[in-house]
């Protein structure tokens, strides 16, 4: 895991928009995108001859696939990302690693121009909280009992999460980072998670969540059949 602090970001200079109709990356989280649009193309040329930072961004209101060639309305909070890795193929497309590094939000977008087919904004950071509290060191020890032995237990990445959050080098916060994206799959929580600027909010939402999907492997159990096959698991 990297600290959000490890890697700069210079917000005195516009940073590239990628807009996409969800939120696909988060801070701490390497995703894969592969890049064929001329713009996104020319985005990642510009941004590998820069900084290598991207942020992606969230279409707002439903009508974006009718405006998706324009410029639709974008919600406020986006993901900065580092390029970690590309792989530029022979027609210009890439392929890409992207890092999360922080959340920020969209102060104001630059008018559209000749020259740069993508869209880029001045931005400023927010969420950058990490301090270690009681609070949050409790939350560690409740997850820690619920993924060892409580129904959490029974999902794939248990286990490597609860390593995780037994290693006590690991900040609390870039754990919690990694629990959105690696056991939260709800599009509009996701972007709550992304917008929350309150390091004790976004627990809080971390935990109400984690209770929810607990009670509903409790109520899948109690209606599995005894020849449930052998092999399932919750993932």
């Amino acid at each position: 895991m990297t600290s959000e602090s490890s890697i700069q970001v210079n917000f005195g200079r516009p940073m590239p928009l990628f807009p996409l109709d969800s939120v696909t990356l988060l801070p701490q989280q390497i995703a894969p995108f592969h890049i064929f649009e001329p713009r996104y193309r020319q985005m990642i040329d510009a941004a590998l001859d820069s900084s290598g930072q991207i942020a992606m961004a969230v279409f707002a209101g439903p009508k974006w696939k009718e405006q998706y060639h324009g410029r639709p309305p974008l919600k406020p909070a986006v993901c900065v990302g580092q390029l970690v890795e590309h792989e530029k193929l022979d027609d210009g497309r890439y392929n890409i690693l992207l890092q999360g590094v922080c959340r920020a939000r969209i102060v104001k977008e630059l008018p559209a121009s000749e020259d740069r087919l993508y869209r880029a904004a001045m931005l400023e950071p927010f969420g950058l909280e990490t301090k270690e509290t009681e609070d949050l060191a409790d939350l560690r020890r409740r997850l820690s009992e619920s993924l060892a032995e409580g129904p959490l237990a029974q999902m794939r990445v248990a286990k490597p999460m609860l390593d995780f959050l037994r290693n006590p080098e690991i900040p609390t916060a870039a754990l919690l980072e990694v629990i959105s994206f690696t056991i939260l799959t709800d599009h509009t929580l996701r972007y709550k998670l992304l917008s929350e600027e309150s390091l004790k909010r976004r627990a809080d939402l971390i935990e109400r969540e984690l209770h929810g999907l607990e009670d509903l492997i409790r109520r899948a159990a109690k209606q599995r059949p005894q020849d449930w096959p052998k092999g399932c698991s919750w993932n």
